[in-house]
């Protein structure tokens, strides 16, 4: 059965909106892990606002960010919306209906994991339905002081195990986390 990964950007302070801020900390160790990453994975589930500003983006980045570009635009992508009302950007779907047994049915189709990008809000909604396999969070030495914190009121309380711990020259670390059984 395929697993739903949750992999995020965050600052000290939990910040995930907007992450611009993660520029200056990219290098080639933080590259070839999102590269592995996402070559682990079979597909992207996503949700609106994200998505929206992925396929703005994507597309146009195909040249420029070579094999991950490609994957990026060639992976099946599923959004989780009810505002959308279609999809543009190649392979992707609306997933729409009840999240708990639509995720199930992602998961029971043969292939490799589905990877959460970015989605705040997505992610919380998968949190409180328990619906997320692996945390992935991919820490950023910088406080933000402000923005849409990963972990944000209304979240009620989750034991996680840490899994694994990976660190880059640039301050990044990567921690993995489960839930706790």
């Amino acid at each position: 059965m395929r697993k739903v990964v949750v992999s995020v950007f965050v600052s000290l302070d939990g910040v995930m909106e907007n992450p611009q801020w993660t520029v200056q900390f990219r290098s080639e160790e933080t590259k070839q892990f999102k590269l592995d990453e996402l070559k682990a994975s079979g597909a992207l589930l996503l949700g609106r606002e994200t998505y929206v500003n992925f396929a703005a983006a994507w597309p146009n980045l195909i040249e420029q960010e070579g094999e991950y570009g490609r994957m990026m635009n060639d992976y099946p992508k599923h959004v989780i919306s009810t505002t959308l009302e279609k999809m543009e950007w190649n392979n992707s779907s609306l997933v729409k209906g009840d999240i708990t047994e639509e995720i199930s049915k992602l998961k029971q189709q043969p292939g490799k994991d589905i990877l959460v990008f970015g989605s705040c809000t997505l992610v919380q909604t998968l949190m409180k339905l328990d619906l997320i396999d692996e945390y992935r969070l991919m820490v950023f030495p910088v406080v933000l002081g402000n923005g849409k914190r990963l972990f944000g009121e209304g979240i009620d309380k989750k034991v996680l195990k840490l899994a694994d711990i990976k660190t880059f020259g640039s301050g990044v670390v990567v921690l993995t986390y489960l839930p706790e059984s």
